[in-house]
């Protein structure tokens, strides 16, 4: 019953906001097209634009279908550039749940009372969004902790009863995506239920909360040392599946330009360091932050971490493979050289496309693609428009775009977002290739050889000394072997002398390889390279 309900109450609302009509010019022609035209007739708000209306309806549906637009606005491969625009302006606000069932999940979650934990509570939440809000608190010192003494903590809360609302509306998503597939003539271009599917996975992940934290962990532990960005540290004696407490972060959230500019920051130099703490995040650490919109972004303005960037929510992160980040710089680096065969070969080799798909063919698609960026200024041409354009011309070589991908490249259009409002003025193709120039460098050149070889070297040196009883063992079994299938001694005596000089050789050249090897490592380990 519950969901019939919900099934009309989604129809009532598409109808309100005019979006009958735009459903009904992608259904395949027949009786269910038919009806649907008559009831657009009464159809209110169809003079607003397409994207506009869809934005709309999804914020009257609720936050997990707002959730659902944030997450579809990274799909820019398979949707229209004006959708995909409006789609990026939702906002996840929601109003906060109680103070008292705020407090009672935190103590259930912590085994003991608010004050026994904290000095002092704040009961009214900073944040809250469709999955969680926040509040702040001071640490009590502990017996284990003394350290904890007065320490300032955000104590984030996953909003009560929020699983069976999000089954709930995914179901029906599932549902609706069956139909759009089975009567949109572009309904098997758009994957509605692969997109859903993605959903689904990106939102349980941020109801577990200890995988945020954990996510939250490993970015501040490669960035600990960084004089550019800040990470709040875990409180992991204080951390469960639906409660966290970390590191209170001071801060001006960075799409408050008028009162970071009244505070003194230096934007040009703010713009910068967010572009080399993106690009260092994907191609160094394979590890990035994938949900940089504003409210997750803070400036610092203490006096000894001034201008430093702050990262918050790590709900939503981004890994990539080794061949993802050798595929991705190799690309970037091509197009700076404007080099369009050398991308045309990556797609091949990396098998993304055909093996059988014609390297000229593939070569002037990216050129119709990327040429026109080039005609402009350095600081007009967006890397995230190229990225997605690329995209969308991939789908004629039957490209599969991988859902790590895309993700990266709608944070790459948020940080670009980001960068030219700190600063229009921002090259940040100049800003970003000498990033990558060092990290294709470092992977793939001689320091890339030198680092592999000592990744490595444990392992050969628990291999060289077995060496010899291997050899050994392989020569007394081919012995044992030559016996059985030879009927006179003297042919078993030729054999066993050709296989001992063989052995002899292999043993020589392995005693050669491992001196040169040991002596490789200990130049390396001295410093002399």
């Amino acid at each position: 019953m519950r969901r019939i309900a919900r099934l009309s109450f989604i129809f009532f609302t598409a109808w309100r906001y005019g979006l009958l009509p735009l459903l009904r010019n992608v259904l395949k022609p027949g009786i269910g097209r038919s009806c649907l035209t008559v009831i657009c007739w009464t159809s209110p708000g169809t003079k607003l634009p397409r994207g506009e209306r869809i934005r709309l309806t999804l914020e009257a549906l609720g936050p997990i279908f707002v959730k659902f637009g944030q997450v579809l606005s990274t799909r820019r491969d398979l949707l229209p550039e004006d959708i995909a625009n409006e789609l990026a302006k939702l906002q996840d606000q929601v109003p906060p749940f109680s103070n008292e069932e705020s407090r009672r999940l935190i103590e259930e979650a912590l085994g003991q009372p608010i004050e026994a934990v904290f000095v002092s509570f704040d009961a009214t939440p900073v944040a809250s969004a469709s999955v969680a809000q926040v509040h702040f608190g001071i640490l009590r010192a502990t017996e284990k902790h003394p350290e904890w003494a007065h320490k300032a903590v955000a104590i984030k809360v996953l909003r009560p009863g929020i699983l069976p609302v999000i089954e709930g509306d995914i179901a029906l998503m599932y549902d609706l995506a069956k139909v759009i597939e089975k009567t949109s003539e572009d309904g098997r271009r758009l994957k509605p239920r692969e997109n859903v599917a993605e959903f689904d996975t990106y939102l349980h992940d941020e109801l577990d909360l200890m995988r945020e934290a954990a996510n939250a962990s490993q970015l501040r532990r490669y960035f600990v040392d960084s004089d550019k960005l800040m990470i709040p540290e875990m409180y992991w004696d204080l951390c469960h599946t639906n409660v966290i407490v970390m590191e209170k972060m001071n801060g001006i959230s960075i799409g408050r330009t008028a009162d970071l500019r009244t505070a003194g920051v230096d934007f040009k130099k703010l713009a910068a360091d967010g572009v080399e703490i993106f690009f260092t995040q994907v191609f160094e650490y394979g590890f990035f932050h994938a949900d940089m919109h504003p409210g997750n972004i803070m400036i610092s303005l203490e006096p000894e971490t001034f201008g430093r960037f702050i990262s918050l929510d790590f709900g939503i992160v981004g890994a990539l493979s080794e061949s993802d980040k050798n595929y991705l710089a190799l690309n970037f680096l091509a197009f700076f050289n404007r080099d369009y065969r050398r991308v045309a070969e990556l797609h091949i080799e990396s098998g993304w496309v055909p093996e059988n798909t014609r390297v000229e063919e593939l070569e002037g698609a990216i050129r119709s693609v990327c040429e026109p960026y080039f005609d402009r200024p350095l600081k007009e041409i967006s890397l995230g428009i190229v990225l997605m354009r690329l995209f969308q011309t991939s789908r004629r070589f039957k490209v599969e775009i991988q859902p790590q991908l895309t993700l990266l490249q709608k944070t790459l259009l948020n940080v670009e977002g980001l960068a030219r409002q700190l600063d229009p003025d921002l090259d940040l193709w100049k800003t970003a290739k000498p990033i990558l120039e060092k990290w294709v460098d470092k992977q793939l050149g001689w320091r890339g050889l030198i680092d592999g070889l000592k990744a490595e070297a444990p392992m050969w040196a628990k291999i060289l000394p077995t060496l010899p009883r291997l050899i050994a063992d392989s020569l007394a079994k081919a012995s044992s072997q030559q016996k059985k299938g030879e009927s006179g001694e003297l042919e078993v005596l030729k054999a066993l002398l050709l296989q001992e000089r063989r052995t002899h050789r292999l043993i020589s050249g392995a005693l050669l390889f491992a001196g040169g090897f040991l002596a490789g490592i200990l130049i390396i380990s001295l410093g002399i390279y």
